[in-house]
Parts: C-alpha cells; sequence; structure tokens
C-alpha cells in the first residue's frame, strides 16, 4: 500500500469513527459495555470532532509530495497511535470498559495504524 492510500483509508476511518462519536456518542460508548453520563457524551462528542479534523487533514495531505512537513504529521500520528493503544486495555482490565470486542478491534487498529504512520514518517518515498 503507498502513501495516498494509506492516508486515504486513515481518513476514511477518522471520518466515520468521528461521525459516530460526535452524533451518537452514548451508542458509540455502549458497544465497549461503557454507561455514559452527559459529561461523557461531551467528551465523546469532543474526540469526535478531533477524529473528523485528523480525517480531514489527511484527505487533504494524501497526495502532497513529501517533505519535513508530512513526515512530522506521519510522526505524531504515529505517537498518538502509540499513545492511545494501552488506554482502552488499561480500561479493561480495571472494569471500566467491561465489553473485551469493543476494546480487541481498536487495539489492533491503533497497532497497525501505529506502524503504518511510522513507515510513512521514516522513509522518503513517493506517494
Amino acid at each position: 500500500m503507498n502513501r495516498t492510500h494509506f492516508l486515504t483509508l486513515a481518513a476514511t476511518i477518522a471520518l466515520a469513527v468521528g461521525a459516530g462519536a460526535l452524533l451518537a456518542p452514548t451508542e458509540f460508548l455502549a458497544t465497549k459495555g461503557v454507561h455514559t453520563n452527559p459529561a461523557a457524551a461531551v467528551w465523546m462528542r469532543e474526540v469526535g470532532v478531533a477524529l473528523l479534523a485528523f480525517g480531514v487533514m489527511a484527505l487533504r495531505l494524501r497526495r502532497a509530495p513529501d517533505s519535513p512537513a508530512l513526515r512530522a504529521f506521519m510522526l505524531g500520528n504515529a505517537v498518538l497511535q502509540l499513545g492511545l493503544l494501552p488506554i482502552e486495555l488499561l480500561a479493561y482490565r480495571a472494569g471500566v470498559i467491561t465489553e473485551f470486542w469493543g476494546v480487541a478491534p481498536n487495539s489492533a487498529l491503533h497497532a497497525v495504524l501505529a506502524a503504518a504512520f511510522a513507515y510513512f514518517a521514516f522513509t522518503r518515498k513517493a506517494s
């Protein structure tokens, strides 16, 4: 998969998850076994907006030529994915998130995205 295809896929995932978090935060958290309250719904909507913004950036950058700025974007997102990876796993272990199948796909996705973002951050291949 080349960088253009990867960023298109990452953007699509971010836009879909972001829309879900923004428009249906209670339902989104319910898939993880989390009982929501108004504060959790606000937080999920904030996360949704952040994901939508990332999706827009990834779409806009997908065909950009290699540059230090693009590599910084890729590296920053690798760090983001690595940082997110343990959070739900630890929440599941602590009983905050109760549905394993609400955690497992996200954890796998974070690992794959982290590896891909890191790969594209450190290679200078044309898109």
